[in-house]
């Protein structure tokens, strides 16, 4: 087998490569499959295993806390080791933990257990984000995996809530074994300086940002906030409609369709990239703010699901801005590798901080306010890097 990242046409991009394109979109979308489905899994554990609305939380932050911190190890030898080892080995992870999940029910056991699942996810689905961030165009790769998102989160949500709890993990087990045979088509190293200059050549002119690295750093901890905000609202939103009195039999189909608005997102970034990036991330985080705080008077079937609906729209065109941005700070791709760990930070702090306003019985309502928030911090950390970048007479891009 040919591990050389190195197509056979002469200064060719392995990356661009439609089998390396594809595992990637394949794989990412296999390793954020469990924060795509956090409200039907929060369902389950309360309904199949009895954990408590805390434990839920709880147990939802160590999975994506798991995948945090397996896309830093990722991170760390991505550049090192073999990547199609790293691969392996992370899905060898998530599997054994998926697979003991069947076995030990208990809260502690399942706790530490999504820990493990999360980590082996964390690992391979950094590497197919550092794949699509190594393509002669990752704005458009980063495109199609927030429209293969929105797919993949309807069949998620649709097919999960008829699943028992261990039909759920056997389900993510089968996904993980895809991923496992489509490994080979990966590239296993990145692309030589030679390499690189040759692909450089090729590429359209597009803006490049003369930016301090500290510029994108300061924009992963907006990311962080961000996914603060995504993390603690979805995954108690379906448990909040609930304690309001909503039904099952609406939320379960409020939620599948919710999530093809991902596809509205994608489509409302095109048509604002004339905008600019910082316009349009400015408008959408308020907006996000606002259809999260709004719920904080209470549910009903309306407001949740102009709610909802809302939401999955700005949460793709939220990433489409923030992946750009990172894209044109950070040509090298080293910081983008860690964008799968700073969302998973995002996904653990958020359950948690949410666990912890209703472990002090303030409420769904605190929450909300809390959660909404966190969208609202990041709009000003953009602010101000914007600032930053203009006393700078830095260029801004168009979304490309």
């Amino acid at each position: 087998m040919n591990t050389s990242a190195s197509t056979s046409t002469p200064g060719g991009n392995v990356f661009d490569n439609w089998r390396s394109i594809t595992t990637a979109l394949v794989m990412a979308l296999v390793g954020y499959s469990v924060m795509v489905s956090v409200p039907v899994l929060s369902t389950a554990w309360v309904g199949l295993l009895g954990f408590t609305e805390e434990q839920v939380g709880r147990v939802a932050g160590a999975d994506l806390g798991g995948l945090s911190v397996g896309a830093i190890f990722a991170a760390l030898f991505v550049a090192k080791v073999n990547r199609r080892l790293l691969v392996v080995f992370g899905l060898a992870l998530s599997i054994v933990g998926n697979g003991l999940c069947i076995v030990f029910v208990e809260y502690e056991q399942v706790l530490w257990l999504r820990v493990v699942a999360g980590f082996g996810s964390g690992i391979f689905t950094s590497i197919a984000v550092v794949t699509l961030g190594g393509t002669t165009k990752p704005v458009r790769a980063f495109n199609y995996l927030l429209l293969g998102f929105a797919f993949s989160t309807a069949l998620e949500l649709h097919l999960l809530p008829q699943f028992s709890m261990s039909g759920i993990y056997v389900f993510f087990i089968a996904l993980n074994v895809i991923c496992l045979m489509l490994t080979p088509w990966l590239p296993s190293r990145p692309l030589t300086e030679q390499e690189q200059a040759d692909v450089q050549a090729m590429q359209e002119d597009v803006a490049d940002w003369k930016v301090p690295r500290i510029v994108p750093m300061i924009c992963l901890v907006a990311v962080g906030f961000t996914y603060i905000n995504i993390g603690g609202y979805y995954t108690y939103i379906e448990l909040a409609a609930h304690a309001d009195g909503i039904s099952e039999e609406w939320m379960g189909p409020i939620l599948t369709w919710s999530s093809i608005f991902a596809i509205v997102g994608c489509v409302c970034a095109l048509l604002c990239s004339r905008f600019g990036l910082f316009k349009p991330l400015f408008v959408s985080l308020f907006a996000m703010a606002f259809i999260v705080i709004m719920l904080k008077g209470g549910i009903t079937e309306f407001n949740v699901m102009i709610s909802l609906f809302g939401f999955m729209t700005l949460w793709t065109f939220v990433d489409v801005y923030q992946s750009a941005m990172m894209a044109h700070m950070d040509r090298k791709g080293s910081l983008i590798a860690l964008m799968p760990s700073v969302q998973g930070f995002g996904q653990f702090i958020g359950p948690n901080i949410s666990a912890s306003v209703l472990g002090a019985g303030l409420g769904y309502s605190t929450m909300f306010i809390v959660s909404g928030s966190m969208a609202l911090i990041a709009m000003f950390i953009y602010i101000g890097v914007q600032v930053f970048m203009k006393r700078k007479k830095s260029l801004e891009p168009v979304l490309a």
